[in-house]
């Protein structure tokens, strides 16, 4: 097995055992990204000379911090020092940022090795689309707006990266690349040097290729539980089988990948049952969409008074229509989410965790569009952690996966739950 096929977790521990270094895996990936990158076109920039340095000082250190000698990726719609971070846009060409994000920093005072920025949808809002394609198959979308991350983890050129979501712009790679993916609870980690689209939506995540890489990372941002949570036994785990209010847009390799999960977690010893969301829930949909626009709007404002001719015409809509929306409907969205954020959690008396689909199927075809987020927007708009865990292929060949959801805060016992799960229904 060459390196840059291992795991994040694999990959930390023969680190950790002197079976690898740092500089060895670095050098594996940016092979890796030489030879596959031409198709799939996951990266915007990658400086191999400040990636190996950064190996070289990491491997004349002991091991210390979770992602020791790691590398990762960064959607380049969040600030690095030593990159630039173009955003995707005509307007950010070349922009070298003075500090890095929070995540960056935090990661890498963890020990990571930034290896490059990834592709995004312009601004993670829309516009301009990345380049990439889908590893599996170039005809079709990897997903978006983490077009670049989900596709650079899904392809083995990096074993970690970061993402973002305002509707469900990391969940969605994360199925359509095969990978796992992890939006944590809303406000847990800092959103500092990353690009806003609607601040009260906006949450950084990450990408790996097991729930024990998702962990990792979870380690290193000090989220409440991690190292605490005892396992999870599959037996008697309460599972609410939930195809949400917006089932009508599902297709058939997306229910069919939800209810052969379903059947071997209760084959396993799970309790598999029926779960739905109360009425009032679903508007939550519409509700992210009216609250995505209305902050948009604000979040682009500065741009189109200072380079209209610049911003794409989808964003300079926020600013000019905004598609009729006035304080009073924003009012009324923020009132109809903050009425169901806190009775959400008392849904879980009789379950542990929610099972729902990630998208509607496999990744559409065309790099024209990114696929609807339509079964992201709900779990989005709740604030609530959510995970991605693949569940084998389509008619098509393409990736399907699950999405596992608990209540706000609860992100170290989803990330515990998905570990048991994980051996059953990826397989």
């Amino acid at each position: 097995m060459e390196p840059f096929e291992l795991t994040a977790s694999a990959a930390a521990r023969a680190i950790r055992e002197g079976r690898l270094t740092s500089e060895a895996l670095v050098r594996s990936c940016l092979e890796r990204i030489e030879a596959r990158d031409p198709e799939v076109r996951a990266w915007i920039t990658v400086d191999p000379t400040l990636a190996l340095a950064a190996a070289r000082e990491a491997d004349k250190r002991p091991a210390a911090g979770p992602l020791h000698g790691l590398p990762f990726g960064v959607k380049d719609v969040i600030d690095t020092a030593d990159l630039p971070t173009t955003q995707n846009s005509p307007i950010f060409q070349g922009h070298r940022p003075a500090r890095d994000a929070a995540c960056v920093s935090i990661a890498r005072s963890a020990g990571g090795i930034l290896l490059g920025k990834t592709d995004t949808v312009e601004f993670a809002s829309g516009g301009r689309k990345a380049a990439t394609r889908n590893p599996v198959n170039p005809a079709h979308t990897p997903g978006g707006s983490s077009s670049g991350s989900g596709a650079a983890v899904g392809d083995r050129h990096v074993p970690l990266a970061f993402g973002t979501q305002t509707g469900g712009s990391h969940i969605r790679p994360a199925a359509f690349n095969g990978i796992y993916g992890f939006k944590p609870t809303w406000g847990v980690v800092s959103r500092e040097g990353m690009k806003h689209y609607a601040v009260s939506l906006d949450t950084l995540g990450w990408y790996g290729r097991s729930v024990a890489d998702l962990a990792l990372m979870a380690e290193a941002f000090q989220i409440e539980g991690m190292g605490a949570t005892a396992p999870v036994a599959l037996e008697g785990l309460r599972v609410g089988l939930c195809r949400s209010p917006v089932w009508s847009r599902i297709e058939p390799a997306g229910e069919a990948a939800l209810l052969l999960a379903a059947k071997r977690l209760e084959e396993a010893g799970a309790a598999v049952v029926p779960f739905e969301l109360p009425d009032d829930f679903s508007t939550l949909a519409e509700v992210q969409d009216v609250i995505r626009r209305g902050e948009g709007r604000a979040s682009f404002l500065d741009l189109y008074l200072s380079d209209r001719h610049r911003l794409h015409p989808e964003l300079a809509d926020h600013c000019e229509h905004n598609r009729g929306i006035t304080a009073r409907t924003l009012t009324e969205a923020y009132d109809v989410a903050d009425t169901c954020r806190p009775r959400f959690a008392a849904l879980f008396e009789s379950i542990d965790v929610i099972l729902t689909p990630p998208a509607p199927g496999e990744a559409p075809e065309g790099l024209h569009t990114t696929g609807d987020h339509i079964f992201n927007a709900i779990w989005t708009v709740l604030h609530v952690p959510c995970l991605a865990m693949p569940c084998g292929r389509g008619p098509r060949g393409l990736p399907v996966g699950v999405q596992l959801v608990a209540p706000r805060f609860q992100d170290a016992a989803l990330l515990a739950m998905a570990e048991a799960m994980a051996p059953v229904v990826d397989v």
